[in-house]
Order: C-alpha cells, then structure tokens, then sequence
C-alpha cells in the first residue's frame, strides 16, 4: 500500500491562494463557488491544526538559560 505524502504548509497556502482565485471569478457557477469554500474551509482547519502542532514543538529559553517547550 502506498504511503500518501502530508501536504506541506506551503502546498495548502497555494491551493487556498488558487480557491481565492476561483471565487473571485464572477463566471463561476454559485454552487461551485460554495463548493470551493466549504473545501477552503476544510483546508485553513487543517492549517489551524498543523500550525498549533508546530508551535506546540516551538522551544523557548527560559530566565535559567535553560530551553522550554513552547
């Protein structure tokens, strides 16, 4: 069974960037148009999501000098 790759930060940015795109086109159909935002939604919660886990790894140094988890 193939593994499927985790879509970076970067890739869900651009295909939010592309959906934006898409919903400021006046010639898309309104029930298209609904289409993209409900996946754009999907897809800034999945950003939301990975964002707290990195921050949640974050490091930051304490008064001692000493490294905390963020």
């Amino acid at each position: 069974m193939a593994e499927e790759k985790e879509t970076t930060l970067e890739e869900a940015f651009a295909e939010l960037d592309g959906m934006l795109e898409k919903l400021a086109d006046r010639d898309v159909p309104l029930e298209e148009s609904f289409a993209i935002y409900a996946e754009g939604v999907k897809l800034l919660k999945y950003c939301s999501e990975k964002l707290d886990r990195v921050e949640k790894k974050m490091m930051v140094m304490n008064e001692e000098g000493t490294l905390d988890e963020f």
